[in-house]
């Protein structure tokens, strides 16, 4: 098989089945497979590749993606039995053109803060001269940002929930590494997928020091893992319905081609930290984007879905935008 798309939705009975295909085929049941993540942990862990492990495990069933996502019947593509050891992390300034759009975000509005580099367009500079670096060298660390684990992780399909407190709710499509961690500390990529790293783009505008608050949101992403390494050049769309009309619709581009740095340099920098080595941890790290609505002057609302597709990741990854009722916080003394 080549081109492997690898996903999971509910089963009648609250099962996981992981369905199979190749771009554009028909999707089979794996048999006797209790999720992506123990597929790919016993690939990870008995020296295997992924692609001949569910080969000795066989297909069942055709699977009906697209009525399953009708259906409201997707997960994730990777869960993990236990979300606290699902990690959502991520990179920014990465990709040719990205600089500009946070610049502007960041800009100051006193003549001399023009007449210097921003803190973002260091940033972006450091990674253009050694983001990818020559073979057995060590590129520059990107900027790296915490969303939060398993608990935040939204299903294709299902809500983007917007906190009461935040003052912008918007996309960031991305495309996103998929990892699970073997037995002997050793991180392994399944693949790619396409992922929504929503975020809070008017908290972050306010100063740039608050984009840590920014990002702890929730995050959409699949429906479907590209098994194996991404193109070099991904190109895809971005956009954002509002009932029956698009009110945002722009190229969506990654791939190393489009990148200041390397998929490699960028994973190095995320694994060289021993607590994202845990043995039998799945990441989800999120590589940057160029494309945003908010730069465009778009303010979301509620019941606007996004979508963000390319035809090599297989089906498109739309979630709808909810935002939380208020809650009342108070820390209370034991």
């Amino acid at each position: 098989m080549s081109n492997v798309l690898i996903s999971q939705i509910k089963g009648a009975n609250g099962e996981i089945i992981v369905a199979v295909r190749e771009a554009g085929g028909a999707a089979r049941s794996v048999k006797n497979a209790v999720s992506v993540y123990a597929l790919a942990m016993e690939a990870a862990d008995g020296g295997k590749s992924l692609a001949s492990v569910i080969e000795a495990h066989g297909y069942g069933d055709a699977v009906d993606l697209e009525k399953a996502y009708a259906d409201g019947r997707f997960l994730p593509p990777i869960t993990h039995p236990d979300a606290a050891h699902l990690h959502l992390t991520g990179t920014g300034l990465t990709h040719l053109g990205s600089a500009a759009t946070r610049d502007s975000m960041h800009k100051k509005t006193t003549e001399a803060a023009e007449e210097t580099l921003t803190d973002s367009m260091k940033m972006f500079k450091m990674g253009l001269e050694n983001g990818k670096p020559k073979a057995g060298e060590k590129g520059v660390q990107p900027e790296w940002f915490y969303k939060g684990n398993g608990y935040g992780a939204a299903a294709p399909g299902a809500p983007l929930i917007s906190p009461s407190f935040a003052l912008d709710g918007g996309e960031e499509p991305e495309m996103a590494g998929i990892y699970v961690i073997a037995k002997d500390g050793t991180p392994f990529r399944i693949g790619f997928a396409l992922s929504n790293e929503f975020s809070d783009h008017v908290t972050e505008r306010i100063n740039y020091l608050f984009l840590a608050h920014s990002k702890l949101r929730p995050a959409a992403y699949g429906p479907e893992i590209r098994i194996g390494a991404a193109p070099d050049d991904i190109r895809g769309t971005s956009r954002i319905k509002r009932g029956d009309k698009v009110i945002f619709e722009k190229p969506f581009l990654s791939g190393e081609a489009n990148m200041s740095h390397t998929f490699a340099n960028l994973e190095y920098h995320h694994f060289k930290y021993g607590l994202f080595r845990v043995p039998g941890d799945v990441h989800v790290h999120m590589f940057g984007t160029a494309t945003l609505s908010f730069a465009d002057g778009v303010k979301t609302e509620e019941g606007d879905v996004f979508e963000i597709e390319v035809a090599e990741f297989g089906l498109s990854l739309r979630n709808p935008l909810k935002v939380a009722a208020e809650e009342e916080i108070a820390v209370r003394q034991l």
